[in-house]
């Protein structure tokens, strides 16, 4: 079983922050969880090979079935996601903004929505699919996707500005306010704000909101010892109720709720925790 971070080659670096591969196996007999997937600063492309997963919106009840390869953008709700016996995910985890500079697709068009790629890239990412399917190890998959990440890199649509980087301190997690920002980008407050939902999908407030949420999901995982305030003095929340109040706003529970569903997720049956990136 396999919950993993990979470091892409250097030469897709600039638009890959990350691959991502997520490999369970259930006996016939064992209940299957479903995970309560919060939102991440992060924009992906996901290819299923074998078992795909059903995705609900528990606010509308919604749900997308059987996608085999999926895009999706900027989330900034929990979506609950109910997985397969064999199941396989290997995610491209793009660079803030490089999903945009290289399809040319409006990051706020994907913005909370869980979309066939194929509609977007059209059958030549089924064929990706079965490769992967056919691949004997991790490292071969990874080479699949990798070679798939190059050939979008020499076409790609839109060159590389100055607001991309301000979207990697924001990801590193170094503060400004929101003029320090568009002077970093060289751009008028508004400029700024357009540009981010263009590239992001979201808002630079609501941006910022999400990284310090998910480095607080993410610690709570990793160091469970750590009380509530902890967490939320080494987030930079501004006290306990700061930080609640950011995940009733992001989850619709409390940190402790939400962690009772986190501790019963698909993972945690093999010993496995989503922490920081490896």
């Amino acid at each position: 079983m396999l919950l993993k971070d990979f470091i892409p080659s250097p030469d897709v670096r600039e638009f890959v922050q990350l691959f991502r591969i997520v490999h369970f196996q259930f006996e016939k007999e064992q209940p299957l969880p479903f995970k309560a997937y919060p939102p991440r600063p992060e924009q992906c492309l996901a290819f299923y090979p074998f078992d795909t997963e059903v995705v609900e919106y528990p606010e509308s009840g919604l749900q997308v079935k059987h996608v085999p390869v999926v895009l999706y953008g900027q989330f900034s709700q929990v979506t609950n996601r109910m997985i397969g016996r064999n199941f396989l995910v290997i995610q491209v985890v793009f660079q803030p903004g490089a999903l945009y500079r290289l399809t040319g697709i409006p990051a706020h068009e994907l913005c909370n929505r869980y979309m066939d790629a194929e509609v977007y890239f059209s059958s030549q990412i089924r064929f990706v699919n079965e490769q992967l399917a056919a691949a004997t190890n991790y490292e071969q998959m990874l080479e699949v996707v990798t070679a798939f990440i190059r050939s979008l890199i020499r076409t790609h649509k839109k060159e590389r500005l100055l607001v991309d980087d301000v979207f990697l301190l924001l990801l590193q997690g170094n503060k400004a306010n929101l003029q320090q920002l568009a002077a970093q980008a060289c751009l008028s407050s508004k400029q700024l704000e357009r540009k981010f939902k263009e590239r992001t999908g979201v808002n630079p407030k609501l941006y910022e909101r999400i990284i310090r949420f998910d480095k607080a999901f993410r610690l709570r995982n990793a160091r469970p010892d750590f009380d509530w305030l902890r967490i939320a003095v080494e987030c930079n929340y501004h006290d306990y109720q700061h930080l609640a109040k950011e995940y009733k706003d992001f989850t619709g529970l409390t940190p402790t709720a939400f962690h009772e569903i986190e501790n019963k997720a698909p993972e945690r049956q093999f010993g496995l925790i989503e922490g920081y990136y490896e």
